[in-house]
């Protein structure tokens, strides 16, 4: 399912740049992205290089920064360069990175979207160390919280034109996560798939002879959490598989070794429905109707799964 980053149509630019190397979500559960960045070459050129040294940032951590450059400003490849290493607390591999962000066109230097416009707490989230932020674990390897990056991308729009994205990301905290649902365990209801957990949390599933497809969403709570109660606007943070009703599992964040994260209005009806009013730590049984998920097969809907009731198991690490 792999599911797109944001929720906020502002921070489009921004799920853009985290695809940037050929490295995108390409999301089953969200719509896909307007623009696709220009496929990477092998390296920054000395040209973008130099491009995106000549970016002006002014303004103190903590606050929305401004960027001054000449326009039109355009890059062959994903380019960074590391503003601020920051002094906070070092990064590591698999945290939870808040991130504000402000992005700008390359064409007119113009102001497309922020994170700190919407406030404080208003920023994105990322696992640090996922394979498919390409160049920002790069960029932020070996820094601090508080650090601040700028990411330049080429993105080729629907006509075939390309324009330079141009980004600054600060990392405005960093969390730890647990690495699988923690709580009170819940009987669930008789006549469901039965789900048994390996030793590091990893789910298999075991269907009851003769199980059929439901035609209203299930969502039975396995494991109760002790966090905060999941709202459908946030963006959660989950380690999930899902599987079809004969037994195939089609996506999961465990074979990856990496949880995922997503807007709660970025997915299926059956993830948002099923998931709002849960508690982080908590994991949850998904059977979701066709309906509810990719929707019938049609001449128009061509999704592979369409038609198809699905199920998941889902541990709710964090919401934000």
């Amino acid at each position: 399912m792999n599911f797109r980053l944001p929720a906020r149509a502002a921070v489009l630019a921004l799920a853009a740049a985290l695809a940037l190397s050929g490295c995108g979500s390409g999301s089953d559960g969200g719509d896909e992205p307007t623009s696709s960045p220009t496929p990477a070459a092998t390296g920054p050129s000395a040209v973008d290089t130099a491009a995106v040294a000549g970016i002006k940032v002014d303004g103190d951590a903590g606050a929305e920064p401004t960027l001054s450059f000449d326009a039109p400003l355009s890059v062959s490849t994903a380019t960074t360069r590391l503003v601020d290493a920051g002094d906070g607390e070092p990064l590591e591999d698999g945290q939870e990175l808040a991130i504000h962000f402000v992005a700008f066109s390359g064409v007119d230097a113009s102001r497309v979207g922020s994170t700190w416009e919407e406030g404080e707490g208003a920023t994105d989230l990322i696992i640090f160390g996922d394979p498919q932020l390409g160049v920002i674990n790069d960029v932020l390897t070996g820094a601090n919280v508080g650090a601040r990056a700028l990411i330049a991308n080429p993105m080729t729009g629907a006509d075939g034109t390309t324009q330079t994205s141009i980004m600054l990301i600060e990392v405005a905290s960093a969390t730890t996560l647990p690495t699988r649902a923690e709580g009170e365990a819940v009987t669930p209801a008789e006549g469901l798939p039965v789900v048994t957990l390996d030793e590091n949390g990893k789910p298999s599933i075991e269907f009851p002879e003769g199980f059929e497809a439901p035609t209203e969403l299930v969502a039975q709570t396995l494991i109760k959490g002790t966090g905060a109660v999941v709202e459908e606007t946030q963006q959660v943070v989950a380690h999930y598989t899902g599987w079809t009703l004969d037994g195939e599992v089609f996506d999961s964040s465990w074979e990856r070794d990496m949880p995922a994260i997503f807007g709660l209005q970025q997915v299926i009806q059956g993830w948002t429905e099923g998931l709002a009013g849960q508690t982080v730590g908590s994991q949850v049984l998904l059977v979701i109707p066709a309906e509810l998920a990719y929707g019938e097969a049609s001449d128009t809907n061509t999704h592979s799964l369409a038609g198809e009731a699905l199920v998941f198991v889902v541990d709710i690490l964090d919401a934000q």
